[in-house]
């Protein structure tokens, strides 16, 4: 990749290798889908896209960066927390130097467990890609600070995965009587899925992931795209809700089995069906005029389609749950991750992210 001061970067990470990393550089990694994509799909050509307005219209500097909000998402969010920068997109040619040491986002709109989930967005950086990259990154951080000080940086670093939403609904249901859905009944198709996330996970934790945030599925049928498709009042859909109260629970065994195989709390599973139930139950209660109809879209509950420039657009964004037919508004964003970093075992299990950083600011 193209570096700018490229020579000014090597020397200043050279310093970083002979004196060793700062105790408290802490970097955060990135993985899944378009809830957590930082902009990599704005460097391939792929229908999943964000990057042309009235997406980033509420970021500071107001113009679309490829991540699927009206602001700040729930990476900008975590980053900001930890006192950091946001993390780049790894197909960032500008990720580079001492860059790299913040982490990197590897995440692509688009994206499931399965490769097969996705296809018809053309080119996207499916799991396995992701992962290999991770593979790739550390490579090229190990040039620079050598391999001792990027496996400390790796071990310590905060990782984010989010996947399992595309699965269904840009999958098991994209269309009826889908490939999927015709192999597997719902609940043999959530065994599957559970049982190709644990190698994912499993290699995720080969690579050198220490502390994993995991979350489960968010309230996929009462998202607009689905109340516009498949509700006739309003309601949630049925066949999602049955899909996200199978796999949820089943996730989250699956995490604990993984820890206990692997002698320590690796994953720490984030219930996001939880965290937004809150505000889609009693959008008032958290300000939010509606939790049904999407700031930016067209159509019912403005769920049909893109959000493009010719869609309707709220003039406050603040008051809506959804900013699209999919993605929450950066308000709701907020509110998911205050609940990740201090919600108790109803959101956050067994721990929340305060709590790793607290225990581990003592080991």
């Amino acid at each position: 990749m193209a570096c700018i001061r490229l020579v000014f970067s090597l020397i200043l990470l050279a310093f970083f290798a002979s004196k060793g990393i700062e105790a408290d550089t802490r970097a955060f990694f990135v993985f899944g889908d378009s809830l957590v994509d930082n902009g990599n799909n704005n460097y391939l050509i792929t229908t999943a896209r964000a990057d042309s307005p009235p997406y980033g219209i509420d970021y500071p500097t107001h113009r679309p960066t490829g991540q699927f909000s009206n602001g700040l998402n729930i990476p900008d969010l975590i980053s900001e927390h930890l006192g950091m920068e946001p993390t780049e997109p790894y197909l960032n040619p500008l990720l580079c130097g001492k860059k790299l040491l913040v982490g990197a986002n590897f995440a692509s709109a688009g994206v499931g467990i399965l490769n097969d989930t996705g296809i018809q967005f053309l080119h996207i950086i499916r799991i396995g890609q992701q992962l290999d990259y991770f593979k790739e990154y550390q490579t090229r951080v190990a040039g620079l600070i050598g391999s001792e000080q990027t496996q400390s940086l790796v071990n310590k670093a905060i990782v984010l995965i989010t996947l399992g939403g595309n699965d269904f609904v840009n999958n098991y249901y994209l269309v009826p009587f889908s490939a999927r859905s015709r192999q597997f009944s719902l609940p043999d198709y959530v065994r599957y899925l559970i049982s190709e996330y644990r190698k994912v996970l499993r290699k995720l934790y080969d690579l050198g992931a220490r502390r994993v945030l995991v979350t489960g599925t968010g309230p996929m049928g009462c998202v607009p795209a689905e109340l516009a498709q498949r509700s006739r009042a309003g309601e949630c859909s049925v066949e999602l809700t049955r899909a996200t109260e199978l796999y949820n629970p089943q996730l989250n065994r699956m995490l604990t089995g993984l820890n206990a195989e692997l002698g320590a709390n690796v994953f720490v599973a984030a219930n996001t069906y939880n965290m937004h139930m809150d505000f889609i139950t009693n959008p008032q209660a958290y300000g939010f005029v509606t939790s049904k109809i999407a700031c930016c879209g067209q159509g019912p509950y403005n769920g049909i389609g893109l959000c493009t420039p010719l869609s309707n657009l709220c003039p406050n964004r603040d008051l809506y749950a959804f900013w699209d037919p999919f993605h929450p508004s950066e308000k709701a964003n907020r509110i998911v991750v205050q609940q990740i970093l201090s919600g108790d075992n109803k959101y956050m299990y067994p721990m929340n992210l305060t709590t790793i950083l607290a225990m581990d600011s003592r080991a």
